[in-house]
């Protein structure tokens, strides 16, 4: 059933809606979610923080899980905006808040990060700080061939290496020249501030990740403000590693890096 927050309602494809497990006054974690995707891909790893005793909101980003009209409607701010209420509701729920966020979901968890400072800790899964040159150019060049290239294919075998978990994933699987553009905002204000990010953060990565090569997590690492960060790597997965073969391993460090960077705690085993 559709998340009361979700606009439209109606209209949120089954199992893309907003996942919400929050409690009040326990330790929380904003999950966010990637480009053209759902909470879906992130409702594993809700369920686990749920059970170690968190507070855990995903919410459905505007356009997503919808259709794709929808999607080729929604814009870069509708997306930080939402990212945004989504934390700040949290923040009065919960005794603290965490962000973790998938893809461009990373990127939107760094620019809260580097604006609302006082979150306990941060991680970053297959960040989306980095386009691919190609990518870039096609972007920038939208208005010159987005009206008459319409959608093009943005799947990819590679980016869930376990056929199972591919087949589940409600991605819309299409782009649109606009859509680049408006990914491509988010990507460029995150880079931007990567140094204003002091928040205790922790990046997830794969080697063998198709969408965020492995020198644009390196590059986040480094430009990161915080004192305190540590780059994982995983391997046998492609880019949304947290459905993708080795999940429990992701899920396992992110559980690790919560705990070790909640002041309040949350109770083990409290599910």
């Amino acid at each position: 059933m559709s998340d009361r927050r979700d606009a439209d309602t109606a209209a949120v494809v089954k199992g893309a809606q907003t996942i919400d497990l929050q409690e009040e006054g326990s330790p929380g974690v904003l999950l966010l979610h990637g480009f053209g995707d759902t909470p879906q891909t992130l409702s594993r790893l809700a369920q686990r923080l749920h059970k170690a005793g968190y507070g855990v909101l995903a919410p459905l980003l505007p356009g997503h899980g919808r259709t794709l009209r929808d999607f080729k409607q929604s814009r870069a701010e509708e997306w930080i905006n939402a990212a945004r209420s989504a934390l700040l509701e949290m923040r009065e729920r919960n005794s603290a808040v965490s962000v973790v966020g998938l893809s461009m979901g990373g990127a939107l968890a760094v620019l809260l990060a580097a604006e609302i400072r006082d979150i306990s800790s941060l991680i970053l899964i297959a960040p989306y700080v980095g386009m691919p040159r190609l990518l870039r150019l096609a972007a920038a060049t939208h208005w010159l061939w987005g009206g008459f290239a319409g959608e093009i294919s943005a799947r990819s075998p590679l980016s869930i290496h376990d056929p199972i978990e591919r087949e589940k994933n409600l991605a819309y699987g299409s782009v649109t020249g606009r859509g680049l553009f408006e990914l491509s905002k988010v990507m460029r204000r995150a880079k931007k501030v990567l140094p204003r990010v002091t928040a205790p953060t922790l990046i997830v990565q794969s080697r063998e990740d198709p969408r965020v090569a492995p020198e644009v997590a390196e590059f986040a690492l480094a430009e990161l403000g915080a004192k305190e960060k540590r780059l994982v790597w995983t391997e046998g997965a492609g880019h949304i590693i947290t459905v993708d073969y080795g999940r429990e391993r992701v899920f396992s460090e992110v559980e690790k890096w919560l705990r070790a960077h909640n002041s309040h705690g949350a109770t083990a085993g409290a599910k």
